[in-house]
């Protein structure tokens, strides 16, 4: 071919072991790399929104050192790929396949009207290790429980990754750009932006080291550690992962390795690649999983939807008197992630201890998430309030108090995320204070609060709503 390709790249931030690239590089002809800024990216919450920027600034500075570049253009992705034909004379649009509802209906279309324009409009795979429609349960069905799904997949062969192009052909005049300065992707974050900067690991080279290090010192003690929010015990891959800037594929066979090294921690490790991979199964088959209660007897359940109330704003900015709640939400606010084990935590608060929809929390998190994924967000999320597939069960109401004496006996992770409890206050804790919007009027010496919902009191209405409910 020696027409130009367009490769179409959105949540797929990367060179190494990108499909979709590998097979443009291979055509022989012109490669012109673009991201489009349309309505789906526009709908992004706030710091997933800049955390994109700050990916695309890396992955340009990753093409421009094989002699490419990134195109930015904004609209209607339709008609922009339409105009860069136009332009650029491309006979093919080459893309990474996602599969959250908004965005397959987008690709079917897009795919649709570019063959009707006898354009060579094709999707890989790379996004995940096992596309969803090829694991199915024994009588035919997709899976509804993880550990059926994990025992499936666990012996499937995952290819090996693709090496990263050794060049990259480009055209003999490039298309014009749009500048991510002009777009200002970071602009909702305010001055939340320069301290979540502090916390990110950008680009597909710290993708990689990332992994590497966890990889030589953190994955043998994963099963143990994991579960100690004031210990650096996991990957922190989400963040990587969630844009593409590294491969699933990279992730399994580096875990793969390690625990043909007997690496103690490595099999959990590769669990949760798959956990991930059973978000995107379960999306894929239900995407109402991602606006309704997946299981619909939910429907009639009476939680609070107003995100007005006090005790939801309390939730939102830390301040609910439940240390291992507020430290959480505060972590989240000034680095952009949250350790998993007090996701969990913080989500059954919401919904359990002040009865209030999940929809409202996955809302937060997916403005505060600089690791926001469409499929793990959703599923978490109703994992935590009972409404999903494979849920904690309704009457499992996580004890916020017990929970911090069994993962943070000595207070560690409080302590670096709450400022007001104690005279010497951690620089993290006061980071969180130049994060937060001035209008919340919050400062490190404010007196700590009473709980709004004690933990007894919480889990008492919890369970009488429940049991007042068929299920």
């Amino acid at each position: 071919m020696s027409t130009p390709i367009l490769l179409w790249l959105r949540r797929d931030l990367r060179l190494g072991d990108h499909p979709a690239l590998t097979e443009a590089c291979k055509a022989g002809g012109p490669v012109i790399p673009v991201f489009i800024r349309d309505g789906i990216v526009d709908g992004y919450g706030a710091a997933p929104k800049w955390r994109l920027g700050e990916g695309l600034a890396a992955l340009d500075a990753s093409f421009r050192d094989k002699g490419s570049r990134l195109i930015l253009r904004s609209g209607n992705a339709l008609e922009t790929l339409q105009e860069l034909i136009e332009e650029t004379g491309a006979g093919a649009v080459y893309w990474t396949r996602l599969y959250d509802p908004d965005t397959r209906e987008r690709d079917t279309d897009i795919k649709s009207a570019l063959k009707e324009q006898d354009i060579d409009a094709q999707s890989f795979h790379g996004h995940l290790m096992f596309e969803p429609w090829t694991s199915e349960t024994k009588t035919g069905g997709f899976y509804k429980v993880y550990t059926p799904f994990w025992k499936s997949n666990r012996d499937r062969d995952v290819d090996t990754p693709l090496p990263t192009p050794g060049s990259i052909p480009a055209p003999s005049s490039w298309p014009a750009s749009e500048t991510l300065a002009d777009w200002q992707l970071g602009k909702a974050m305010d001055r939340g932006a320069d301290v979540v900067a502090r916390y990110a690991n950008v680009g597909e080279r710290a993708a990689s080291s990332r992994l590497g290090s966890f990889i030589a010192h953190g994955v043998a003690g994963y099963d143990a550690n994991r579960d100690l929010p004031w210990k650096s015990g996991t990957s922190n891959l989400s963040e990587n992962l969630s844009l593409g800037e590294i491969s699933p594929r990279t992730c399994w066979h580096a875990g793969m390795q390690a625990m043909q090294d007997g690496k103690a921690g490595a099999e959990t490790f590769l669990k949760e690649l798959v956990w991930r991979e059973f978000a995107y199964h379960l999306m894929f088959h239900t995407p109402r999983i991602t606006t309704g209660n997946w299981r619909e007897e939910w429907d009639a359940f009476p939680w609070n939807t107003d995100e007005r109330l006090a005790e939801v704003k309390a939730w939102k900015q830390g301040r609910t008197g439940i240390r291992f709640v507020d430290a959480g939400m505060r972590e989240m606010y000034t680095t952009g992630r949250m350790h998993n084990r007090t996701r969990m935590i913080v989500a059954s608060y919401l919904c359990k201890h002040l009865m209030t929809h999940w929809k409202v929390g996955m809302k937060w998190f997916e403005d505060c998430l600089i690791d926001w994924d469409p499929a793990s967000n959703a599923m978490g999320w109703q994992w935590s309030a009972g409404s999903g597939p494979d849920a904690t069960p309704y009457f499992r109401v996580f004890n916020p108090v017990t929970q911090l004496d069994k993962f943070d006996k000595d207070r560690r992770y409080v302590g670096t995320w709450l400022a007001e409890p104690y005279s010497k206050k951690a620089s993290e804790a006061l980071e969180y204070f130049d994060a937060i919007p001035r209008q919340w009027n919050m400062a490190p010496h404010d007196s700590y609060p009473e709980p709004i919902v004690t933990a007894d009191k919480g889990r008492k209405r919890a369970l009488g709503a429940y049991e007042n409910r068929k299920f």
